[in-house]
């Protein structure tokens, strides 16, 4: 498991903002980054149609015609493992099952995929690279 760590530009000290307003910065943070890495958006905020379905975040194709689902995490400090150890297990089923309902749309030959996760902190992005898989 790769990752990429990046110093970024933090809002000021002080600002007041909803938890969906943070996460809302924390995606176009992470969506930037990672179109500098050479990745091309596909989909922001995927989500399955009906309840108990799964959303995934960004979807982007890499540089090799992987297309990468990712889920962005923002946490203001790293107290109980940080953003990128958030991503719980039931929060994977999630994301794999919105990425197979997303993989139905592309027919019967799928792309190679992967499952990213970036971690926003303090001002700093950690791109952690097929963090986990589907199986």
């Amino acid at each position: 498991m790769a990752f990429l760590l990046k110093k970024v530009c933090a809002p000021a000290a002080g600002t007041s903002t909803s938890s969906k307003s943070r996460g809302d910065a924390a995606e176009e943070v992470a969506l930037r980054f990672l179109q500098q890495q050479g990745l091309k958006l596909v989909q922001r905020n995927y989500r399955t149609p009906g309840r108990g379905g799964g959303e995934i975040d960004l979807i982007l194709r890499d540089t090799d015609g992987t297309l990468v689902f990712v889920e962005v995490r923002q946490r203001a400090s790293e107290a109980h493992g940080g953003a990128a150890a958030s991503v719980s297990a039931a929060k994977q089923g999630r994301i794999v099952f919105a990425a197979r309902h997303f993989l139905l749309r592309c027919g019967a030959a799928p792309p190679p995929c992967r499952f990213d996760v970036v971690a926003v902190e303090r001002g700093n992005v950690q791109w952690l690279r097929a963090a986990f898989d589907a199986g």
